[in-house]
């Protein structure tokens, strides 16, 4: 049983900026309601992926200097995810027991 699609409306940008410039606990709120409200609209099976996921962005986000490095990281993250998503569709992926194992050198034995 799939879970019924929900028609989120994101304010206008302007009232978005005005919102993180002038009250950024309520636009912290709002992204926060809206995540919630998407995940829950989610199937039951993908609800823990995704709260994963955002628990992840969330992360990422919290240790960037200023928005616009917030952008780039996203940006970088979400590039990422797409390469991974493309090699699966391209049969590109190697099972992760199939890789080659990493030789262990002690370091008294390289000298």
């Amino acid at each position: 049983m799939s879970s019924p699609l929900i028609n989120q409306t994101l304010p206008s940008f302007d009232e978005l900026m005005d919102l993180a410039q002038h009250n950024p606990e309520g636009f912290e709120q709002l992204k926060q309601d809206m995540c919630e409200e998407m995940i829950l609209s989610a199937s039951k099976e993908m609800q823990d992926r995704l709260w994963a996921q955002q628990s992840h962005i969330d992360r990422v986000i919290g240790s960037c200097k200023n928005p616009n490095h917030a952008n780039v990281v996203l940006m970088r993250e979400l590039v990422s995810q797409m390469v991974k998503f493309q090699d699966v569709l391209d049969g590109d992926v190697n099972d992760i027991d199939s890789q080659p194992k990493a030789q262990i050198i002690h370091l008294d034995e390289w000298r």
